[in-house]
């Protein structure tokens, strides 16, 4: 799954220090994908390096905040409108999903689309292995359709699923034991 392109999609709203983008990141994937905190700070140094975001002086609090490029806002754009591929790892369509839902400027039914359009059925099997790897492919195919038609039902209700970047400054460290 990209955090990267997770992350960089956040950034998109916002300029954010890295414990609140890894808070932002659980917030609107429901915690169902947890991130730990150094893989963000290691992904936005990798960010800057490539030129997706810029780093910001330290605020009164000593939080140094990254803001998106505008290489970095047409990478999110260019992923938004780009089918995941089979096998992408951790469930990257569906995270990609509930971030458009929760991104402002994102046009969820849109990514769905996309993403409904990259469906294919594979082609005739002439042997037994080819079959079998053929069911398998035309099962997850109609397993991401149904999906996909349950998240657009979803959609239809016609609440408001858009979520503006929080305020709230995050908890660090543990929880502690009761």
């Amino acid at each position: 799954m990209s955090i990267r392109l997770s992350l960089l999609a956040i950034l998109d709203q916002g300029a954010c220090y890295g414990y609140q983008l890894r808070a932002e990141f659980e917030r609107r994937t429901g915690g169902e994908a947890p991130v730990n905190a150094g893989q963000v700070y290691s992904t936005l140094d990798r960010l800057e390096r490539d030129g997706l975001v810029e780093k910001k002086q330290p605020d009164g609090d000593g939080q140094i905040y990254y803001a998106i490029t505008v290489q970095g806002t047409a990478a999110v754009t260019e992923w938004f409108t780009s089918p995941v591929l089979r096998g992408a790892g951790r469930d990257e369509l569906a995270i990609k999903v509930a971030l458009a839902v929760t991104l402002p400027g994102v046009d969820a039914a849109e990514v769905i689309a996309v993403q409904r359009s990259a469906l294919s059925p594979s082609g005739p099997a002439t042997t037994l292995p080819q079959a079998i790897i053929g069911d398998a492919r035309v099962e997850a195919t109609e397993a991401e359709r149904r999906w996909l038609d349950r998240v657009e039902e979803r959609l239809a209700s016609g609440a408001d699923t858009k979520l503006p970047l929080s305020t709230e400054v995050p908890k660090r460290g543990r929880p502690r034991a009761i």
